[in-house]
């Protein structure tokens, strides 16, 4: 069964067991995450949820656009509120996320899909969701954590080609029946409400580190303005960082910033695009 609209009274059936703060749902929204960056400055219980149908002026990493067309993607914005402990765990609420997707991807539906570090899942070595992670702060105290995850299910989410930086599939490309998107996001905040539990734990990351796109591949990574680092993917340490090995026998830790990945194929075919 789609769900094409946001239906309320489907949406709340979904999550009722889903020990939501509170709910906030939109047909039409600019970004779920500026709804709840703003929820969060305004006092915002843990684990309240922003939803839309409709995203007019969503975005990815680096302010990058994402478009939510109606009826075709999952588009929502959790809040958590970290314990003073977890606040140094901070780079691991990206692959929370990823990881509570992959498992809800695997164990519902049957899709097998990867973690592209740092915020991607991979579906045939395509994208198809996107986590951005955004925090609000007063001087040193942190006020709460903003987990906007954008999933394509149906046709209509994937964007032309000339806006993806990196190519993109939706979930209905390879589900054995249509998937209902409320259903999907019922099983998304429940798997990340367990791993919450577990976050930073040797089991968390096992499983990252079990799931994680491009082991043993070569990839470039972008940090713009400096040069790429090339080198095979090893994994991931315990602060979340990229682990790689360049050709002279050097290991990289690589932080969450201002990167992007790519395999070195990948990366040639871009720069290619731009030649001439």
């Amino acid at each position: 069964m789609y769900n094409l609209a946001m239906d309320i009274p489907e949406l709340e059936k979904a999550l009722e067991d889903i020990p939501l703060g509170a709910l906030r749902a939109f047909d039409t929204l600019g970004s779920t995450n500026d709804e709840a960056l703003s929820w969060v400055d305004s006092g915002c219980p843990d684990f309240s949820l922003v939803i839309a149908d409709e995203q007019t002026k969503g975005r990815g990493r680096f302010d990058r656009k994402w478009i939510t067309r109606p009826g075709t993607s999952l588009a929502f914005s959790l809040v958590l509120t970290p314990s003073p402990a977890q606040v140094t765990l901070l780079p691991l609420f990206a692959p929370l996320a990823g990881i509570a997707i992959w498992q809800t991807l695997k164990e519902r539906y049957s899709i097998q899909t990867e973690i592209k570090w740092p915020n991607d899942i991979l579906l045939h070595r395509q994208k198809c969701a996107g986590i951005l992670v955004e925090s609000s702060w007063i001087g040193p105290t942190l006020r709460g954590v903003v987990v906007g995850i954008g999933i394509n299910i149906h046709p209509g989410s994937v964007p032309p080609p000339s806006n993806q930086m990196f190519p993109a599939t939706f979930l209905d490309s390879v589900a054995s029946r249509p998937l209902n998107r409320f259903e999907l996001l019922a099983s998304v905040l429940q798997a990340i409400s367990s791993w919450r539990q577990k976050l930073g734990s040797q089991e968390f990351f096992a499983t990252w580190q079990a799931n994680l796109a491009f082991i043993g591949e070569k990839v470039a990574v972008a940090q713009t303005p400096k040069p790429s680092i090339i080198g095979v993917v090893q994994g991931i340490d315990h602060q979340g960082r990229l682990i790689l090995k360049q050709a002279d026998g050097k290991w990289v830790f690589i932080d969450v910033g201002d990167v992007h990945l790519r395999t070195v194929g990948e990366a040639l075919e871009k720069e290619n695009d731009h030649v001439g």
